[in-house]
């Protein structure tokens, strides 16, 4: 289970507590809660100061690395610009140095116009606009007071925010669903905006005042859900959906995008324009007061804020859940729903300790959703090159619908790669034979839980030295240890007999327990609680929630360091992980590991503001970073290609270069993945060896293209950094981009000369030299170009000449 927060990172500031528009389905004006009548209508200067101050004590005293804050209402734009300024001002005012601060209004966008969008270009404010799909569908609820329509305002909205000019601040569409809306049509309407993402949302309700039920249906939400998803699948993805992503993220054990799915803990905070601070505004569809804290801006800390009680009982996780949910087989991906949905009144008072009032729903979603994508890749021709998108990956890049067509091509070869080590096992093997009955049982019932598994990097290793002869004997241990994961992930209560290697007790995505070193066997069961290890005549529990070392002895988990929008894990725990040419480091301590999560942090920053065009494949790709030793304290980094999913580094001394390692390093993982499915260039090509300008040894052809094509995003990195320095910074990122651009396209000229490239491989290397010769007009320092030029004309002498004497 997750942990619990040690901070808050999302706050939602209210500019305006009154709206232009009358739409019967909003939380705050047509359901329980009526707290709004006795605020002021905008929020004041001095109010705002003080937020700002508080959410900046807050980020300093919690080493935040970004803060998150929507401008809200009511409808904010009511607030006007001078306000709305002021707001900002104050946000970047408090924040600077301390934090990034990731801006955001949400609005209805009928007053939405160019001042207004001028301003927000200003202060670097993006922009959601809430809209229900066509005009039928959007005048059902979205009204004014007066009945008009206010679709065509909407739209002219969106429009102005589609054209180049404010491209950039369009954060997306977010919808409300009414299942009495056609499905295809409010999809159709909405994806012809050509929205950066969009949003669909459950309408609020609670058990006492439950959703719309046509016809007695008992899942008319999810049936809705279904043929949109259904529609979207087969327009291939062309909007990122929050909803779908984090049904699809959850089922593979990673973090939701929403608050209405998994078990992350809540740490948002509302402020009020009269300077309260409040929970989540859904609350208030479940009571008078409902959200209230009964503290504010002025007297109370965020600190004291995050100890209310209310905020203290969303961050148990599934402890916090009704005990119908905890035993419920998608917990992890569901949640138990958006916590205001569960509230219900009663002689027995048991508020929110109930299961959603959309949980039937819920749970047909999930369910249609996992069991689509798990027959998808069966039922899909092999992806070519071309289906990947030849011209993204070629160019050096890939977005999240890339990277995921590769991680299911290498999920497909990673299964064949287990059946394979079952097939060539003895069939007498008692450890290895029911393994394997267990998991084709898993994987019928539930494929995602089987899939998370065996998606995990480190999986690969053991099946090729299990298949090639290093280490044959481990073929039955590894086999159970992959059921004891699946068992664990699916918890129906399985018990699963574990082989334990030298003391150590594997469990490949989660974790090890160390037991006695004489121990051979041991137990593993699921609960809904936690599991059971029983070995050695020893019986361990260990709770779902014990993430933290030392809460129980001998249990040492996989760290999962969550990040806007990424999960990625610290792995130090499975001994299949030195996978990579350097040795790995040991278990890190609490505060090593706590050292890492905050320069990951920092650094996924850095990736997501400056290298934009990298970040959704890395979240889409890269689950797990291995901390490396490095004796001498160099930047050590390495992918594997027997590794997808995975990069080795030991932690450098800026988060700025952990940036730089991470997107150079999963460059070499997209294009191992490229290299396991398709020819580049001829493997018989006589062992020819090529000049690399970064080395004094000649490469091979795979060697070059790798080296080459990390090096596009070497080059890039220092590209954009030159542009955000400042000072002495400027000229040494200068120095770097002209560098690594002069030997990054002799490179390119070197693959393209080589006589050995594939058709495929000429075009792959074409992208590649696009990107580079895109940058070649980029104008630097005349010295640094210089440098740069006779550093390479030097380094290609020396090559030329050790060449020809034979050395």
């Amino acid at each position: 289970m997750d942990r619990p927060p040690l901070s808050l990172s999302q706050f939602v500031l209210k500019m305006h507590s009154r709206c232009d528009l009358a739409c019967d389905h909003c939380y705050v004006y047509e359901h329980a809660d009526t707290s709004w009548r006795g605020r002021p209508k905008v929020v004041s200067q001095e109010i705002l100061a003080k937020a700002a101050e508080r959410i900046a004590d807050h980020a300093r005293d919690h080493c935040l690395p970004e803060v998150h804050v929507v401008l809200h209402g009511g409808e904010p734009l009511l607030a006007g610009t001078a306000r709305l300024r002021t707001a900002a001002e104050e946000l970047y005012r408090a924040l600077d140095g301390v934090s990034t601060l990731d801006l955001r209004i949400h609005t209805n966008g009928v007053l939405l116009n160019e001042r207004f969008c001028e301003l927000f270009r200003d202060l670097g404010i993006k922009v959601g606009v809430s809209l229900d799909g066509d005009r039928t569908s959007n005048d059902r609820h979205r009204r004014y007071a007066d009945g008009r329509s206010s679709h065509a305002q909407v739209l002219k909205a969106v429009h102005l925010l589609s054209t180049p000019r404010y491209r950039h601040l369009f954060a997306g569409l977010l919808c409300t669903i009414d299942i009495e809306n056609d499905p295809v049509a409010v999809y159709e309407a909405l994806v012809a905006l050509d929205p950066p993402r969009m949003d669909f949302l459950l309408p609020h309700a609670t058990w006492d005042v439950p959703p719309p039920r046509p016809d007695g249906s008992t899942t008319p939400y999810a049936d809705w859900l279904d043929v949109v998803h259904r529609r979207w699948e087969a327009d291939g993805r062309p909007v990122p959906v929050r909803l779908f992503d984090s049904v699809r993220r959850t089922l593979r054990g990673e973090s939701s995008l929403t608050e209405s799915l998994g078990l992350a803990p809540a740490d948002l905070v509302v402020i009020e324009t009269d300077g309260t601070f409040e929970q989540a505004d859904s609350l208030k569809t479940a009571y008078e007061d409902a959200p209230a804290t009964g503290m504010d801006v002025f007297t109370h800390s965020l600190d004291e804020v995050l100890g209310h009680p209310g905020l203290l009982s969303r961050q148990q996780g599934i402890e916090g859940l009704a005990e119908e949910c905890r035993a419920c087989p998608v917990v992890t991906s569901c949640g138990g729903g958006l916590y205001a949905h569960r509230y219900r009144t009663g002689s027995g008072g048991s508020g929110f300790d109930n299961p959603s009032v959309f949980c039937a729903d819920l749970m047909e979603l999930i369910v249609n959703i996992r069991d689509r994508e798990a027959i998808a890749p069966a039922a899909a021709p092999e992806p070519s090159l071309a289906d990947l998108d030849l011209e993204e990956l070629a160019r050096g890049f890939g977005g999240a619908g890339t990277v995921e067509r590769l991680a299911e091509s290498q999920l497909d070869l990673d299964r064949h790669l287990l059946a394979a080590v079952h097939e060539r096992g003895p069939r007498t093997d008692r450890y290895g034979i029911p393994a394997w009955e267990l998991l084709v049982d898993l994987d019928t019932s539930l494929p995602a839980v089987v899939d998370a598994v065996v998606a995990h990097p480190y999986l690969r290793p053991w099946a090729l030295r299990a298949l090639d002869g290093r280490a044959p004997d481990t073929a039955g241990k590894g086999l159970a240890e992959i059921a004891a994961a699946c068992a664990l992930r699916a918890r129906r209560g399985d018990r699963v007999t574990v082989p334990v290697r030298e003391g150590l007790l594997r469990l490949p995505g989660l974790g090890t327990v160390s037991l006695p070193g004489d121990t051979e066997l041991a137990e593993v069961e699921a609960g809904p609680d936690g599991f059971t290890v029983r070995a050695a005549g020893r019986c361990l529990e260990i709770g779902w929630d014990s993430g933290a070392d030392g809460l129980v002895p001998n249990w040492r988990p996989v760290r999962l360091v969550e990040l806007p929008g990424w999960t990625v894990a610290l792995e130090d725990t499975d001994p299949m992980r030195d996978s990579h040419q350097w040795p790995v480091s040991d278990r890190l301590s609490g505060g090593e590991a706590k050292l890492w999560s905050e320069d990951l942090a920092d650094a996924w920053s850095l990736i997501r503001r400056e290298l934009p065009v990298y970040a959704p494949g890395v979240a889409a790709g890269l689950r797990a970073v291995t901390p490396l030793h490095a004796p001498d304290g160099s930047d050590v980094s390495a992918a594997s290609r027997e590794a997808f999913g995975a990069i080795g580094a030991a932690r450098p001394v800026t988060p700025d270069l952990l940036a730089l390692l991470i997107v150079h390093e999963f460059q070499h993982v997209k294009l191992g993945a490229v290299l396991d499915s398709h020819d580049l260039y001829d493997p018989d090509d006589g062992g020819r060896l090529f000049y690399a300008p970064w080395r004094d040894d000649p490469r091979p052809l795979e060697g070059l293209m790798q080296g080459t094509y990390a090096h596009i995003a070497v080059t890039d990195f220092w590209r954009v950094r030159r542009l955000n320095a400042s000072g002495p910074a400027v000229r040494a990122a200068e120095a770097q981009f002209a560098r690594w651009r002069e030997q990054t396209a002799a490179a390119v000229d070197e693959l393209a000369g080589s006589g050995v490239l594939t058709p495929l491989g000429e075009r792959f290397v074409a992208g590649m030299g696009e990107t580079v010769a895109g940058w070649s007009a980029e104008k630097v320092p005349q010295a640094a170009l210089a440098d740069a030029r006779r550093a390479a004309e030097m380094h290609r002498a020396a090559w030329n000449a050790s060449a020809s004497s034979g050395q």
